[in-house]
């Protein structure tokens, strides 16, 4: 599953390698999809990289190679310069009846679709339904709840299919678990570590590197405070 902005640098790759048979600048890049820096094209390419719909070619400028589209790709067209930003989430699954408890000591919270623990997705925003989740698991204030998307926060008991119980919360303490809006338009689940006037974003998985942002580029939209998971 890709993101918007994922999707739309792996179409205008591909168009652009299918014109002229060599890959897009860095700056073309950034320039088709209205980002402010160059580190935005990185992170989507390492995420593509990831998903395995691209590689980089060893020793060649400018080397890039689309290994495979995703589904529906031949209606999407490559974007063609700014564009609205509206908020979207990769609708989820409706949970099992199993998780739907039936006593009162319960608080239906809604879910707003999934989220990565790997590379981040597009930002949530939308209720796509509601769960009851037993109130020892809560406290006060206002909560909801995210479907785990990844494996980048697996040393921390967090898997993918996982339902997260997050308390909305614009602050967190450095080392807390938090939702993360990245540069306005995606969001992830990682441990937050504040260095300074950076802002560093853990995952809990060796095989995914730590990211370092500035300050404003890193707005906390909840912190993880439960967790439920169904076994198949």
């Amino acid at each position: 599953m890709l993101t918007t902005k994922q999707r739309e640098l792996l179409m205008f790759i591909h168009e652009r390698i299918k014109e002229g048979g060599v890959s897009p600048s860095f700056d073309e890049m950034k320039e088709a999809l209205d980002l402010a820096s160059k580190s935005g094209i990185h992170r989507l390419i390492t995420a593509l990289e990831e998903r395995g719909f691209i590689r980089r070619l060893a020793h060649r400028a400018r080397a890039l190679e689309v290994i495979k589209l995703p589904d529906q790709a031949t209606t999407s067209a490559p974007p063609r310069g700014r564009q609205t930003f509206v908020p979207q989430v990769v609708e989820s699954k409706r949970p099992p009846d199993a998780l739907r408890p039936v006593n009162d000591d319960t608080r239906e919270l809604p879910l707003l679709g999934k989220i990565a623990a790997g590379v981040p997705i597009e930002a949530m925003g939308q209720e796509r339904d509601r769960l009851r989740v037993p109130e020892v698991m809560l406290g006060a204030g206002e909560h909801y709840l995210l479907e785990i998307e990844g494996d980048s926060m697996i040393n921390a008991g967090i898997l993918d299919g996982d339902y997260v119980v997050i308390k909305k919360t614009d602050t967190a303490q450095s080392g807390e678990i938090v939702v993360a809006l990245v540069e306005g338009d995606t969001a992830t689940l990682k441990r937050l570590r504040k260095k300074g006037a950076s802002i560093a974003l853990e995952a809990a998985n060796p095989a995914y590197k730590t990211r370092i942002y500035n300050a404003d580029e890193v707005a906390v939209q909840g912190k993880l405070v439960g967790l439920m998971r169904r076994y198949h």
